[in-house]
């Protein structure tokens, strides 16, 4: 019992110490011991990767899981140390529904086999997907985390140390310096009292009081450069910690290449699978009426319904370089609605926008391909195949 209270009055007397020391520092009424400027910097260093290996987990971690509900929830699995179950993608479900609408539909209906198809590759971006959240989770994110649970608790512990022997250090060089200063001023009061034996004592007590001064001094700076040195070797190991990141970010990126790669191959597949459904089932765009009963019309415009413009030239057979700039007939334009969005290429051709009515002609040498549209005071050449021609 008695040794415990001593030991927690000497602890106690310890921190009060270092908290008025690290006060009257900040104050600026005592002198605080400095680091040499190559330990700064590794002190710099070791702030640095840990503040950055930091963001980069916690980013990496919002790409491989967007969802904040399911990232909190495989913290919380991690931290009772229990296993995170195993979570279906979103490309995964999605896949999963495609297929189930299939059956409903029908999977011998155009419709249904095309559910089929795209359900099929959605399941295969969603393994993919998965594989690669799995091999960055384990290459990855693991060490990055283990440095900041393992090493840099350690280094942050060793450095708590060295500030407190910091403290003790210079709190024994302050009581040091008072202890000089006031043995000093004692021998001088002595040389002014002609009594020797009155001041010899005092004398004495400020003189032990110095050397125990001494004796703590020397104790002290003992230990901190002892922990100064241990300190130095956990930070210069941060040059490990920044070789072993950069192999992990190395198999980082060639797990991301290995799954963008994998899903560019799925939908290039995806791709010649509907093509050759969407040849068969759309053999060419509409033109004209779009009653399903009836046969699909030609792409070209029919000569019959649109009078070609005869434009009168100086030599038989020439066409104006721009057919834009000849004035429309006076009879036999006629309306036509836009089935797509089409952008202009050139100023000879006129932008159209879905479901818009424009007035149509053609042009003697014009391509079968093209006629001329109208929109207010805009007009330009048009694809046949964006239009359906109105009566």
């Amino acid at each position: 019992m008695d040794f415990s209270v001593k030991k927690l009055a000497s602890d106690a007397g310890v921190f009060f110490s270092r908290a008025v020391q690290f006060t009257q520092e900040n104050l600026g009424q005592a002198e605080k011991t400095e680091l040499d400027a190559h330990f700064e910097n590794l002190l710099t260093r070791a702030d640095n990767t840990k503040n950055w290996t930091e963001k980069i987990l916690r980013q990496t971690e919002v790409l491989l899981q967007p969802s904040p509900s399911a990232r909190v929830e495989e913290f919380l699995y991690e931290k009772l140390d229990r296993k995170i179950p195993s979570r279906v993608t979103t490309a995964e479900l999605l896949g999963q529904y495609m297929t189930e609408a299939a059956n409903d539909f029908g999977p011998s209906t155009p419709y249904g086999q095309t559910l089929i198809k795209v359900g099929e590759t959605q399941k295969h971006l969603g393994t993919a997907e998965r594989d690669f959240i799995h091999s960055s989770s384990i290459n990855f994110l693991t060490p990055l985390r283990n440095f900041l649970e393992g090493d840099w608790k350690t280094i942050s512990k060793e450095r708590r140390i060295l500030q407190n022997r910091r403290l003790d250090l210079d709190a024994c060089k302050a009581r040091l310096k008072k202890a000089k200063a006031a043995e000093a001023k004692a021998a001088l009061e002595g040389d002014a009292l002609p009594d020797f034996q009155e001041t010899r004592p005092r004398n004495y007590i400020l003189s032990a009081s110095a050397s125990a001064a001494e004796h703590e001094l020397r104790v002290a700076q003992t230990e901190f450069d002892r922990q100064a040195e241990v300190t130095r070797l956990l930070l210069e190991g941060i040059s490990s910690t920044h070789v072993n990141h950069l192999r992990c970010l190395h198999e980082f990126a060639e797990a991301q290449a290995t799954y963008f790669a994998q899903s560019y191959q799925y939908m290039v597949d995806l791709q010649k699978q509907l093509g050759s459904s969407r040849a068969e089932l759309f053999p060419a765009p509409v033109v004209g009426n779009t009653d399903p009963a009836s046969p699909p019309l030609s792409t070209s415009p029919p000569p019959a319904t649109l009078p070609v413009l005869q434009v009168a030239s100086s030599n038989p057979g020439e066409v104006p370089l721009n057919p834009v700039e000849v004035p429309p007939p006076v009879s036999g334009t006629r309306k036509a609605r836009v089935l797509y969005d089409y952008e202009a290429a050139d100023s000879k051709e006129l932008s159209l926008s879905a479901d818009e009515l424009i007035t149509v002609y053609s042009l003697p040498g014009l391509d079968p391909d093209w006629l001329i549209g109208e929109r207010g005071n805009k007009k330009g050449k048009v694809p046949v195949t964006y239009l359906e021609l109105l009566s």
